[in-house]
């Protein structure tokens, strides 16, 4: 996670980079999870339940700003893409085609570093406080964080 350049100081992003470290250690739990089929569906609706809001939000705010310039259009589409292809991932997991759990992994933290260390600093260093506020207006409230806190 990027702790280098301040913008995990800007909320949004603060709050994105803090459910990415929850979204990982859920994966953990499902990795070990992997052989016991109760356990692992509850680990995929877990998992799920932290990942779906999360992309979601970056979706519709963050990456939704961003992709109205042309300089990131083209990375905010293969990022969407990237978490249809985690989502699709999980689910077949969950319904027990458990050798996809190592693309799921590679996909997931490799997305993940990508956004924590170059979208972000990236978004950071191009928007200004009216756009800010637009994605903060735009954004969802941040339900996985709270789930996570129970």
């Amino acid at each position: 996670m990027c702790n280098y350049c301040g913008c995990r100081d800007i909320t949004v992003v603060g709050r994105f980079m803090t459910e990415h470290e929850h979204i990982i250690n859920h994966l953990g739990v499902l990795r070990d999870s992997l052989h016991d089929d109760e356990r692992r569906r509850a680990a995929t609706v877990t998992l799920g339940e932290h990942l779906l809001p999360h992309t979601g939000s970056e979706e519709v705010g963050l990456f939704t700003v961003l992709a109205r310039d042309e300089v990131f259009t083209d990375h905010i589409a293969r990022l969407c893409g990237e978490h249809q292809l985690i989502e699709s991932l999980l689910r077949q997991i969950s319904a027990g085609q458990l050798d996809v759990y190592p693309e799921l992994e590679k996909v997931l933290r490799d997305h993940m570093d990508r956004e924590d260390n170059g979208l972000f600093p990236a978004a950071a260093i191009h928007l200004g406080g009216p756009e800010w506020d637009e994605v903060d207006d735009l954004t969802p409230a941040a339900l996985s964080t709270q789930r996570e806190a129970r």
